[in-house]
């Protein structure tokens, strides 16, 4: 319940404080963002498995983001930025539709 009342409280201060994300900050958010919501679809189908752990999911949930930041900001650096982020993208998006299939057949028996 707390998470669900923290989510609805960052969401109204995000639409009420309109901030910006600095420019050096905006290559490597999208990255993030992805990354955060395979973790997030992740987790949901570990608690439908009856295997969810809190701590699993913080350090999952941090070490994607970090680490798909890291591969944008070495791909950058290494001049191959936008292929890297596509490759990144695929990966966490395949995972993503995977952890969604099974919450799917999971909750639904489809």
């Amino acid at each position: 319940m707390i998470a669900v009342i923290a989510l609805a409280v960052g969401v109204v201060l995000g639409l009420v404080l309109h901030p910006t994300v600095p420019t050096w900050l905006q290559p490597y958010l999208p990255i993030a963002i992805v990354a955060a919501v395979d973790a997030i679809f992740g987790g949901f189908r570990s608690l439908l498995d009856g295997l969810f752990d809190d701590k699993v999911f913080v350090v999952s949930f941090v070490s994607n983001v970090v680490v798909a930041a890291l591969l944008v900001f070495l791909g950058d650096h290494l001049g191959v930025g936008a292929q890297l982020s596509t490759g990144v993208v695929v990966v966490l998006g395949i995972r993503i539709f995977t952890n969604v299939a099974a919450i799917r057949r999971g909750l639904l028996k489809a």
